[in-house]
């Protein structure tokens, strides 16, 4: 895969990606991370890329030229890329979304800052719209990196094993179930017996039966699908 950024703060990206899985990814071949800073297709000495919104206003906008010009530029070459927005106004980022986006072949991710996009950005790059959450934040850097990180780790051989990802929060519509490991006692907190039983069958059985459990006292939204399923919660 072959990811690029368009952003006015490509050194907050340098640390994200060159740590942890998303550092590994690019020393496997899986992920070519690429940094575009928005401030070289600027058109003017002082490489503006905001300006005051017309009608008045809090802020700055910004600017639709720097920003068509950097995408147009970076889609000369290479396949067509999905083109990303973060936005508060886009659709919410989940984990099925993040395995949308792990199955392309090139992202194109425009992080914006300030007060908001010119509207033109958008009609004419028609990007797809993700929001992180409800919530705001300063930029779009960290919701970029956000997506970068949850899709990079769903891409084949990344995470070494296989299944390696079936078994955490969200892969089915659930929460992850809970996890111990040594010691067996602390505090006077035993580790469920199941768990050490050895017998794999009553252990996925627990897992299952303890992740719907979480997820309806947690996260009942994510039940939908799932209402009629088992507590389960004897085998300790």
């Amino acid at each position: 895969m072959l990811i690029d950024v368009v952003t006015i703060f490509p050194d907050m990206f340098r640390a994200v990606v060159s740590q942890s899985m998303v550092k590994i990814a690019q020393e496997l071949g899986k992920v070519e991370i690429r940094l575009t800073d928005l401030r070289d297709f600027a058109e003017d000495r002082h490489r503006s890329v905001d300006d005051r919104p017309f009608g008045g206003g809090p802020g700055m906008i910004l600017k639709v030229e720097p920003v068509v010009k950097a995408v147009r530029f970076l889609e000369k070459d290479g396949p067509r890329p999905v083109r990303i927005l973060t936005s508060p106004q886009g659709e919410r980022f989940t984990q099925e979304v993040a395995k949308e986006l792990a199955g392309a072949e090139r992202l194109l991710m425009i992080a914006g800052h300030y007060e908001g996009y010119d509207e033109r950005i958008r009609t004419i790059l028609a990007p797809r719209e993700i929001s992180v959450g409800d919530y705001v934040l300063t930029g779009g850097e960290l919701p970029c990196m956000v997506v970068i990180d949850a899709v990079v780790r769903l891409l084949p051989g990344v995470l070494g094993a296989d299944d390696a990802q079936d078994f955490e929060s969200f892969s089915e519509g659930l929460l992850e179930y809970p996890q111990y490991t040594r010691p067996a006692e602390f505090e006077g907190h035993v580790v469920p017996a199941v768990l050490r039983s050895g017998d794999h069958e009553r252990v996925a059985r627990w897992r299952r039966a303890q992740a719907i459990r979480r997820t309806r006292q947690r996260r009942p939204d994510l039940l939908t699908g799932e209402g009629s399923a088992p507590d389960g919660g004897g085998d300790q």
